[in-house]
């Protein structure tokens, strides 16, 4: 059963009750990495199920560990489309094209979180020299590129800054981490933070937000700029946008606590660029 507690962690939003359907034989590939997306064998199916009953067509979803393997499979058409983040969307803008952003909470907008221990005495950044903490992937915006960037302007760098810094490979494992006492603090999704904290305030329950970053472009769906106009990346970008004009589509929007999925242009990322930018020093 896909229930609001499990569908809250998938990592790559579904493309449902489309418009536009692809009407071919050949499975759509959608990549989805751990990132967000909690591994239960019961959700996965129920996206695969939803997926092919709104784009008319057998969907492969295709799993990988990490941003750097979505973008990768992206780039040599192992698969046809991911819902990856604004970071390594911007790294290959080039290659990649939008098709579609999620709203959460009325915009199409997040905010990275550094989080501690419910108890931690910490109040920002400069107060976690020392410490350990979590970052969620190298490729997350949130999860790395607000916080180092951050410790950048510092004239800091997060190997130095940190005593040690680890990689969860997932928003909710950073939360774990620091819940758990496994790191001082951690780099985390505030969209991530803030729906577990309605599912399991439990484990919010013993973490801290101690700074919130600026707001920025929610990750988007992506595919290759030179298969856009194909049959499966328009019925999946159609489907996207039409969640929220269906019963079934308004029903994967509440599990997954969104709004909609809205038409997007490369300026929504403008501070992941920013940041970008100060990472290179520019």
């Amino acid at each position: 059963m896909l229930t609001r507690r499990s569908a809250i962690m998938m990592g790559a939003a579904v493309c449902a009750a489309p418009l536009v359907r692809a009407q071919t034989a050949e499975p759509f590939r959608f990549a989805l990495t751990p990132v967000f997306l909690d591994n239960d064998a019961a959700v996965i199916s129920a996206l695969r199920g939803a997926l092919a009953a709104a784009m008319g067509q057998e969907i492969e979803l295709v799993q990988r560990r990490t941003y750097q393997e979505i973008t990768g499979a992206l780039l040599d058409g192992s698969v046809d489309a991911a819902w990856t983040c604004g970071y390594p969307f911007l790294q290959h803008r080039a290659e990649l094209s939008l098709l579609g952003v999620p709203v959460w909470r009325g915009e199409p907008l997040y905010q990275s979180y550094l989080i501690v221990a419910e108890d931690d005495p910490a109040t920002g950044l400069a107060d976690l020299r020392g410490g350990t903490h979590a970052f969620s992937d190298p490729d997350s915006n949130s999860g790395f590129l607000v916080t180092a960037s951050d410790l950048v302007r510092m004239g800091e760098v997060a190997d130095k800054f940190f005593s040690r810094a680890i990689f969860t490979y997932g928003h909710r494992n950073v939360v774990r981490a620091v819940a758990g006492g496994l790191t001082r603090s951690g780099s985390v999704d505030g969209y991530v933070w803030e729906v577990l904290n309605s599912v399991e305030p439990d484990l919010t329950a013993r973490t801290r937000v101690v700074e919130r970053s600026e707001k920025l472009g929610f990750p988007p769906f992506v595919a290759r700029s030179d298969r856009m106009a194909e049959a499966g990346t328009v019925a999946c970008a159609a489907a996207l946008k039409s969640l929220d004009q269906t019963d079934q589509g308004q029903t994967v929007l509440q599990l997954l606590y969104l709004d909609g999925v809205t038409a997007a242009e490369p300026p929504l990322f403008d501070g992941i660029a920013a940041r970008m930018a100060i990472m290179e020093g520019g």
